[in-house]
């Protein structure tokens, strides 16, 4: 596989994690943060703009996992997409901590 592979697995693995928050919320339908929100990223968005977010997120996610090749036959390939998915659940959690403060 090429350098670029694995980069396209990395981001898919953080649009998979950037899906999991908005679509929980947004099927919840609690408001929750997204870019469309004033302030962006801060304010607090309306369930529905939560899944349509979500699910922009899943079918990013699902075309760079198809176009990076992640397979478990190459279990680098797997471990990037996995290092992409928690960077983003951290980056999650450290930044939606005070959601509710604005």
């Amino acid at each position: 596989m090429q350098w670029y592979h694995y980069f396209g697995g990395f981001w898919a693995g953080m649009f998979l994690a950037n899906f999991v928050p908005h679509f929980i919320k947004g099927i919840a339908g609690d408001h929750f943060p997204t870019p469309f929100a004033k302030p962006p990223g801060k304010g607090l968005s309306t369930p529905l703009v939560n899944v349509l977010w979500a699910l922009f997120n899943l079918a990013v996610a699902y075309l760079l996992f198809r176009g990076a090749k992640v397979s478990v036959d190459d279990s680098l390939s797997v471990l990037i997409c996995f290092i992409g998915f928690g960077c983003m659940s951290i980056f999650g959690a450290m930044n939606f901590v005070h959601k509710d403060k604005i």
